[in-house]
């Protein structure tokens, strides 16, 4: 594997490669956790990549698992050193979304889905300041700018020339329509979504109010998929306190079904400008 492969990504490698030798064991996970005296939530932690992975726990489950193969048993303890490495967010110290920023800095494409604001992704400084500070209110100043500064780095896959991110995003009206910062930032904003939509690899569709009810109503979402066919496709439902990855194939499948038929109902790509234009000149003239 290339060595450039980031933490987050060797994780979530290195915890399948478990997973694959605990069932070609034919044991549980409760049984290994009971061999190991550890709680069941720490093996499955490991697993699914949550979790940072000692070469400690790994030597351990190899010898849970009877592998013999001592280069194997190497291979997997290196997986373990370097998936223990820090990320460039980590010199921004405590970040709630860490996990997300390591998976979405290995993506090669991303599908997100926004019903109250911009894409992150999209965002100008202003604007993600504005978005920061009233989501939460009781962050200090301090926090407000880390999280913007994060916010912008971030931005740095759509404007790699030699591998962007392949970024497709619906947007709801409502988050065009939604003052945030006051009308200057959005006329601002609106004309940034407008000049990162003609990316070749950035793709923006509007869903209006018009539509009704659509497969949506239930909230943001993004689809991340891999270059590397080993590294399975995750959906990320963000949380107040905590977030939810989703991986099984039949969620994957579900949730790739729902952004169908949202892209299916939004205003195709010219609409989308000449809407956001139309928004637009409406902050201008108010």
């Amino acid at each position: 594997m290339a060595s450039n492969v980031n933490p987050t990504v060797r994780r979530r490698r290195l915890g399948q490669e478990l997973r694959r030798l605990r069932e070609q064991k034919g044991m549980t996970a409760e049984e290994v956790a009971e061999r190991l005296l550890v709680s069941q939530s720490k093996i499955s932690r490991l697993e699914n990549g949550r979790r940072s992975i000692s070469q400690r726990d790994v030597r351990d489950l190899c010898g849970v698992y009877e592998v013999e193969d001592r280069r194997i048993v190497e291979s997997l303890m290196q997986m373990a050193k370097e998936s223990r490495q820090q990320g460039w967010w980590h010199a921004f110290g405590d970040i709630p979304y860490s996990v997300y920023i390591g998976l979405e800095t290995d993506a090669a494409s991303l599908r997100v889905y926004e019903p109250q604001v911009v894409p992150g992704l999209l965002q100008t400084q202003a604007y993600a300041e504005a978005v920061v500070a009233g989501a939460l209110p009781e962050a200090s100043a301090a926090d407000v700018e880390k999280r913007v500064r994060v916010r912008l780095r971030r931005q740095d896959r759509i404007h790699d020339t030699r591998n962007p991110l392949r970024l497709w995003a619906v947007i709801d009206e409502a988050a065009l329509r939604r003052t945030v910062g006051g009308r200057q930032i959005m006329r601002d904003q609106l004309e940034r979504l407008l000049e990162l939509s003609q990316l070749p690899h950035v793709t923006v569709q509007v869903l209006p109010f018009a539509m009704g009810a659509h497969p949506g109503l239930n909230g943001q979402y993004a689809i991340l998929e891999f270059p590397d066919a080993v590294d399975s496709t995750v959906v990320y439902l963000e949380g107040v306190t905590s977030d939810l990855y989703l991986e099984k194939a039949g969620d994957v499948h579900s949730y790739s079904v729902m952004y169908e038929h949202l892209r299916a109902q939004a205003l195709n790509v010219d609409q989308t400008r000449e809407f956001v234009e139309g928004i637009a000149k409406e902050y201008t003239r108010g």
